[in-house]
């Protein structure tokens, strides 16, 4: 069947707050000038911030310039912060709770929001169809549309095909094509277009190795003499530094009696046995943890990754026919632990340029060089060059050395330097010859759990006869290399348990097996498989979890 085409002038492929933003300045300048313009948004969630899953204490900067009047319009921004926390986890029972005094800056947080972004996405949608913004939920742009070198748009990923590959009766229809003058790619981090567009146009020549985390993250209805609206707490140490690896907690007292918490673990990590998801069960039992969310019960899961490798690691942005934003290219301050504000104003500014494109009679495919110097000038990009010591001194002198360079950085002068990591996460990985197995205590179903109870949480569903999105290069490398090697890391690394080693029941050998319906969509499997042997690629639209309130 040949396939249908639609015609936009810009076409966005993701419905973030990066996505959301470019899609809201972009109509905002055309009805300002009484411009006809064609906006479309395409998100492969079964619903705007379906997909959508961050911490989040959320800086208004960008929302201000964007929607001064936000609050007029009650966008889901109801929880200021109140009181700030950075806590030291010794230990399992101890922790060390540091004065705000010599706490790096850029970890204050006052004038910030506890939100669930999920929900300020959906109403950041409802903003941009306000102003005509065409926005198409559960269809996946599987593939860039580029022809001599050009993008041109996307093309959403064929519906109605079978495990097998072939295409169910009644039931097939090809993708269609979306076809632009200019396209914004923001699919978040790890972004599977974005991955391929920054190889094919080599938009990460002479920069820094790119570094991840992955963030594991809970919602629990707590008991209400406990609650503290406003309370942001972060922290670091144990368990993580119990097996050599790095990263931190965050715990959010949110409106309605509620609280997030969860676990960043840096994917630098060189211990193929740690499991991050298990790390984050046990982090839960320590005291200082435990005293919010004892009593309480957890009513939501989910896990994504974060790009985290600040200014050294960011691509160039722009390639003829598009642009790249937010954390699809990397815009996050980690030092901040915030990445909505940047995201927002990388759209902001990438709508922007396209628009005085358009108006000036461009009829689209060129490299929009404007948007580099325009976002070079931006406060989001100079925050990320004021910050970009952070991550590499983490990582080179560990949290306590690392944490002191960041103070006298960011606190009494900038240090003339730049430091940098150049490593791979994948790469950084020892074989588990070098290691002990880690006996993690079993969840207690109280305060921790099991993978598969909790990625029922995340409501997380793929039509079943589909071909896996998980797409193995070679098909005998995780049993014939990343066994032996490694103990199979794929087994511990993914927070969902999509990937297992069991024995074949007639032959009674080992075998691979994908349960790809578990699937989170966090993209660690594609980030730190050390054979960088898995493609994680878009399932049919609308699969996924489903985050409510995340």
């Amino acid at each position: 069947m040949e396939r249908e085409a639609m015609e936009f002038d810009v076409v966005i492929v993701g419905a973030g707050p990066a996505g959301l933003s470019a899609a809201i300045r972009l109509m905002q300048q055309a009805n300002d000038a009484s411009q006809e313009l064609t906006v479309c948004v395409v998100e492969k969630g079964s619903e705007v911030g379906a997909h959508i899953l961050s911490g989040a204490v959320i800086e208004p900067t960008a929302l201000n310039e964007l929607i001064p009047d936000w609050k007029e319009k009650e966008a889901p921004l109801l929880t200021a912060v109140t009181k700030d926390q950075v806590v030291m986890l010794k230990d399992p029972n101890s922790a060390k709770t540091f004065p705000n005094a010599i706490v790096p800056k850029n970890m204050h947080n006052d004038g910030n929001y506890i939100a669930s972004l999920g929900n300020v996405c959906r109403w950041l949608a409802t903003q941009a169809e306000a102003l005509g913004v065409e926005i198409f939920p559960g269809f996946a742009a599987a593939e860039p549309l580029i022809e001599d070198g050009v993008v041109k748009g996307v093309i959403t990923g064929d519906m109605g095909v079978a495990e097998d590959g072939s295409e169910k009766p009644g039931m097939y229809m090809p993708g269609m094509e979306l076809r632009a003058k200019y396209t914004i790619f923001s699919e978040g981090s790890r972004g599977h277009l974005g991955k391929q567009l920054i190889s094919q146009f080599k938009l990460d020549e002479g920069k820094d190795a790119q570094h991840y985390g992955i963030g594991i993250k809970e919602l629990w209805d707590i008991d209400p003499a406990k609650h503290q609206p406003g309370l942001v707490v972060h922290g670091s140490g144990w368990p993580l530094t119990e097996n050599g690896a790095s990263g931190g907690f965050f715990l959010y007292h949110a409106e309605n009696n509620q609280v997030v918490v969860g676990l960043i673990t840096d994917l630098n990590y060189d211990n193929p046995y740690l499991s991050p998801f298990d790390e984050f069960q046990r982090m839960k039992h320590h005291p200082e943890l435990k005293q919010h969310l004892e009593g309480g019960k957890r009513v939501s899961y989910g896990a994504r990754a974060i790009t985290k490798g600040g200014y050294n690691c960011l691509p160039k942005m722009t390639f003829p026919g598009g642009i790249l934003i937010g954390c699809d290219a990397g815009t996050l301050n980690f030092s901040k632990i915030k990445g909505t504000h940047t995201a927002m104003k990388s759209g902001m500014i990438a709508a922007e340029t396209i628009f005085e494109a358009v108006k000036a009679g461009d009829e689209g495919g060129q490299e929009l060089t404007a948007f580099t110097t325009a976002w070079e000038q931006s406060w989001a990009f100079k925050e990320l060059y004021a910050t970009r010591n952070f991550g590499p001194a983490m990582h080179k002198f560990g949290p306590m050395l690392g944490g002191a360079f960041n103070f006298i950085d960011q606190n009494l002068f900038s240090i003339p330097v730049n430091l940098h990591d150049t490593h791979e996460d994948y790469a950084m990985l020892k074989p588990a010859a070098d290691f002990q197995p880690i006996d993690y205590p079993k969840p207690d179903g109280v305060l921790s759990f099991d993978k598969l109870s909790s990625v029922f949480l995340s409501n997380t569903n793929h039509e079943e006869d589909q071909p896996c999105h998980l797409k193995l290069k070679d098909e005998t490398i995780p049993l014939q290399v990343n066994l032996p090697k490694w103990a199979e890391p794929a087994q511990r690394f993914c927070p969902a348990g999509v990937y297992e080693v069991v024995k074949d029941e007639e032959t009674g050998n080992d075998r691979f097996q994908i349960n790809s319906q578990n699937c989170v969509h966090c993209k660690t499997c594609d980030i730190k498989d050390p054979s960088q042997n898995i493609n994680w690629v878009t399932p049919e639209g609308a699969g996924g979890p489903n985050y409510p309130n995340m």
